[in-house]
């Protein structure tokens, strides 16, 4: 049960909290603040990454994505294969006076080309200073911190579990494949995997030692070069 000005009795608690503690200055830009590890800064570019898909600029709510590319022809890998064309990044900037910071674009890009960057010092004097191009965002990309350790009791990661699924399967195939090749081999030759020792007589190695023996004993037999001297 609550009397009338508890609530005024609290809210003065603390304020005489706080004006009892001393006071504390940010000493920035001398010292650099000590920022949460997924501050919203910048968007660094992992250029290598980006497939020109342009599904970022498409989802961008301001539209301050600006994306352009060509496509060039790719040579067969092989002998008798199929050109192919690929899109070459010719321009990627971000104008920072219209983003809203919302990080749609680094959510929806497929490839992880996008990044938060902790980066926050980047004001200019004009406006139009604010829209950044890739060589920029590459800057940035090097700013992007790393991320935090998985927990050692979380599920495995869909997209590991699939690899290890379709590596076993291949090399269940590859397992499978020379098999079906050694039995074709044994069909052609029967006695390919046979042991060419396998059909000799054992009885008859001993016989042939045992004459070999009686044959060095025999008082006839001309000594070697080098006995009985």
């Amino acid at each position: 049960m609550s009397f009338p000005g508890s609530g005024l009795a609290k809210g003065l608690a603390v304020t005489l909290r706080t004006m009892t503690k001393r006071s504390v200055t940010a000493q920035y830009p001398d010292v650099q603040p000590d920022l949460a590890p997924r501050t919203r800064g910048v968007i660094g570019l992992f250029e290598e990454n980006c497939t020109v898909c342009m599904l970022c600029a498409r989802e961008c709510p301001d539209w301050c994505i600006y994306i352009d590319s060509h496509k060039e022809t790719v040579p067969p890998a092989a002998p008798g294969g199929r050109e192919r064309s690929r899109n070459v990044l010719d321009r990627f900037a971000i104008d920072f006076a219209l983003c809203m910071y919302c990080g749609i674009c680094i959510e929806v890009c497929p490839f992880d080309a996008l990044f938060w960057s902790p980066e926050f010092e980047y004001a200019e004097t004009d406006i139009r200073d604010l829209t950044h191009e890739r060589d920029k965002l590459r800057e940035w990309m090097w700013t992007v911190p790393e991320p935090p350790a998985l927990d050692p009791a979380a599920e495995e990661p869909k997209e590991l579990a699939a690899a290890r699924k379709a590596a076993d399967k291949l090399a269940a195939q590859q397992q499978a494949e020379a098999e079906a090749a050694r039995a074709r081999a044994r069909a052609q030759d029967p006695t390919a995997d046979q042991d060419p020792t396998a059909d000799q007589d054992p009885t008859a190695d001993q016989a042939g030692a045992a004459d070999r023996a009686a044959d060095r004993n025999r008082p006839d037999r001309p000594d070697t070069p080098g006995e009985g001297q």
